[in-house]
């Protein structure tokens, strides 16, 4: 998880593609976790335009679901 700020309220995920982000999507929802896709800030990232928005402090449930089913991506990043 990379934070740069005090008190982020969303998390993002980066992921490599649109198909990656619609899994990961999936796997998110199925833990009970809220996410939403939203298109990738460009400070972020240029390589897919969609990413996963997710609640800050479930980040660490978040990437251990999608490690676990074994969806690439990119770390999360903090938003506010």
């Amino acid at each position: 998880m990379y934070a740069m700020g005090p008190h982020p309220t969303y998390g993002i995920v980066l992921v490599p593609s649109v198909s990656h982000a619609l899994r990961a999507e999936a796997i998110v929802r199925a833990t009970g976790i809220p996410c939403k896709l939203i298109p990738t800030p460009r400070q972020l990232s240029s390589d897919c335009g969609t990413s996963l928005r997710v609640p800050w402090s479930e980040g660490e449930r978040v990437l251990e679901a999608l490690e676990k089913a074994g969806v690439e991506h990119g770390g999360i990043f903090q938003a506010f």
